[in-house]
């Protein structure tokens, strides 16, 4: 398969986040601090494997672990500010290179494929039973 061709801004983050990363960052930045348990649950991952993701995480200070908020024993994990910082800038260039790709086409279509790629995926996170924390959810749960 082909990769996807775009004038991306020349502004690429020179320090990208791994998939890996990046995906475990978003989860936290979404539900707020989380133990390896919760995020290897999220993700239907052995905790052994998110474990040695958070480890490199931990190196990187990309993250922290702090005492559960709520009184747990299990100690959770928090993002940093250079880790929002290196998720934000990674998300923007991202957007940056779909907004290149979507440029000529109509706002109308665009605000399609939109509610589709979000019906597509509650479909998934359905039969995984496993959903995403969106926006919405994650401020009607605080």
């Amino acid at each position: 398969m082909a990769a996807l061709r775009t004038d991306r801004p020349a502004e690429r983050p020179v320090d990208r986040l791994e998939r890996s990363a990046y995906t475990l960052l978003s989860r936290i930045e979404a539900e707020g601090p989380m133990t390896i348990g919760q995020l290897a649950e999220a993700f239907a991952l052995d905790a052994s494997t998110v474990n040695r993701q958070t480890a490199a995480m931990l190196r990187q200070g990309l993250v922290e672990r702090i005492p559960d908020p709520d009184g747990g024993l299990a100690r959770k994990l928090r993002i940093t500010a250079e880790g929002l910082r290196r998720l934000h800038a990674d998300r923007d260039w991202a957007i940056a290179g779909l907004g290149g790709v979507l440029a000529d086409w109509p706002a109308d279509e665009i605000g399609d494929l939109a509610r589709m790629l979000t019906r597509l995926n509650a479909s998934i996170e359905r039969k995984e039973g496993r959903s995403w924390p969106r926006p919405d959810q994650v401020a009607r749960r605080r």
